[in-house]
């Protein structure tokens, strides 16, 4: 059959969607994917047939004031001690209503949705896979006749909390069910001559890659694949291919956007205390400069995670799904310092089973990220639970055992 993969152009959100698609395109299938320019380059890296379409987005453009009224609802997302709030009418109603103007229309712009909308009619998919919030996916597979599920990279925060909403608006009045969502893909939708169901929001089905203890319960239909963390094409660097018996920490994600790296003295206080580490200390990404570091921190613009991560005893991270999954797949514990949609929920998780340490960034410093490091270093049980939690992964299907059961559900919903 013929599987169109889509997503907005956002290089870790489409890493997510790779696995599935050479499970896809060694059963035989035809596989393409299509997403805006910008992606084009690490479609190619990963193998797979690119279809650029559309113009990109520019979500990271958006004024402050805009930004701010959307990080209302994706910023610490407690569910832990903020359940009540997150679970309230007015939480759920502003959450749909600040995505649905501020986001969704952003990274589905007008000549994104068009143009995919074309490729489907003309090339004829008989299954569209679409990135969670590239819905432009889901009207393009109804344009054209296609089956079409969610390809789920992370927590699946867009179906829980949209199942709440629905049910809750609902059982209110009649003449009081705002639903902004619907409304935006009604409109959407509407100009290709499709009719507006709930579908469009959350897929016909979902596939859900997370291991059984971090999954949401959103009562939709789900087909579960293991986790297989994939980083992107990459080169293994000189330092990386020998020293096996080298004991590292890894450091990476986001690390200059945090207060105790606010600026090069900070970066250079923050540095020395996670020195005490016996051990080599791996920092990947941008930081403040610094004239110089302790002996045994090694700063590096990009590595292959899913290499480096085999030889380190802990990684320090930002939450992200592609890094987390990939920690997971290698057992090894988890040093959290995250507040964005659902990473401050992986990471609350991930400490709750006892696999690693869970730390707000509003609240961290120096000597708390030190002291964190050294707990889960030196007390064997973090370990002990990353590997069970590594071992619970593997026990799901792979993305290439699913593959039948994908068949199944297109012949279903297909038309």
């Amino acid at each position: 059959m013929r599987v169109l993969l889509t997503s907005f152009a956002h290089r870790t959100h489409f890493q997510g969607l790779v696995p599935l698609a050479w499970a896809l395109r060694t059963a035989g299938h035809d596989v393409r994917v299509a997403a805006q320019p910008a992606l084009t380059d690490a479609v190619i890296g990963a193998g797979l047939t690119a279809v650029p379409v559309g113009s990109d987005h520019r979500l990271f453009d958006i004024v402050p004031e805009v930004a701010a009224q959307v990080h209302r609802y994706s910023f610490y997302l407690d569910f832990y001690h903020r359940e009540q709030e997150l679970h309230s009418w007015e939480f759920l109603l502003g959450m749909q209503e600040a995505t649905s103007r501020w986001v969704y229309p952003v990274v589905n712009n007008d000549s994104f949705v068009a143009e995919l909308v074309d490729f489907a009619r003309d090339w004829r998919p008989d299954l569209v896979l679409w990135e969670p919030f590239t819905f432009a996916g889901a009207v393009a597979a109804r344009a054209c006749g296609a089956a079409h599920a969610r390809l789920l990279w992370g927590s699946d925060l867009t179906g829980y909390f949209r199942g709440r909403f629905q049910a809750q608006r609902l059982r209110r009045p009649p003449e009081d069910r705002p639903d902004p969502l619907g409304t935006w893909l009604t409109e959407v939708a509407g100009r290709f001559g499709v009719e507006f169901g709930e579908d469009l929001a959350v897929g016909q089905w979902s596939v859900d890659q997370l291991p059984p203890s971090f999954r949401l319960d959103t009562g939709m239909e789900t087909v579960v694949a293991r986790t297989l963390p994939y980083n992107g094409a990459s080169v293994v660097p000189d330092w990386l291919k020998k020293g096996s018996a080298t004991r590292r920490i890894c450091i990476t994600g986001g690390f200059s956007g945090l207060g105790l790296a606010a600026d090069a003295d900070q970066f250079a206080r923050t540095l020395a205390q996670l020195a005490r580490f016996d051990g080599e200390i791996v920092v990947t990404g941008s930081g403040p400069d610094t004239s110089a570091v302790p002996d045994n921190i090694r700063l590096v613009d990009f590595v292959p995670m899913g290499v480096l991560l085999q030889n380190c005893a802990a990684i320090i991270h930002h939450g992200g799904a592609g890094t987390w999954a990939t920690a997971l797949h290698h057992g090894i514990p988890q040093i959290s310092v995250a507040h964005e949609w659902d990473c401050m929920l992986r990471g609350q998780q991930t400490a709750e089973l006892g696999a690693g340490i869970y730390l707000r960034p509003d609240e961290v410093d120096a000597d708390s990220l030190a002291s964190a490091l050294t707990q889960v270093v030196e007390d064997p049980t973090y370990t002990e639970n990353a590997v069970k939690l590594r071992e619970e992964a593997l026990s799901d299907p792979t993305p290439q055992e699913i593959v039948p059961r994908l068949e199944e559900l297109t012949r279903r919903h297909a038309g």
